[in-house]
């Protein structure tokens, strides 16, 4: 019989080895991470900008990181960072499913 003291710090351990804050991933294999990298992509914005960073020779990058996401009225985020030439140009946060992405302050962006 394992004593009480041992299976609370059990408890602990997996607790702790469990990423706590994580988005729940959809059974959808890697189509949620084209599907948010493609959300950012498609944005008005970030085409204006990456067309014009084309011209002058820069490579544009699309960074999904599903180790730092953001939770927000009990939705989750995941960071999408668009950079070029090394530099973060913005950071976006995209739901799992694709249908919410909001600016780096937190606000919705308007399709």
């Amino acid at each position: 019989m394992v004593p009480l003291r041992g299976v609370i710090r059990i408890l602990i351990f997996m607790l702790a080895c469990v990423p706590a804050f994580a988005c729940d991933y959809p059974d959808e294999g890697n189509m949620p991470l084209r599907r948010a990298v493609t959300r950012v992509k498609l944005l008005p914005e970030t085409e204006a900008w990456a067309a014009w960073m084309h011209k002058t020779g820069a490579v544009v990058q699309y960074a999904l990181r599903l180790d730092d996401p953001m939770r927000k009225g009990g939705k989750c985020y995941w960071p999408v960072e668009v950079r070029a030439e090394g530099k973060l140009w913005r950071r976006l946060y995209v739901t799992p499913d694709g249908r919410t992405v909001l600016s780096e302050d937190g606000s919705a962006l308007r399709r």
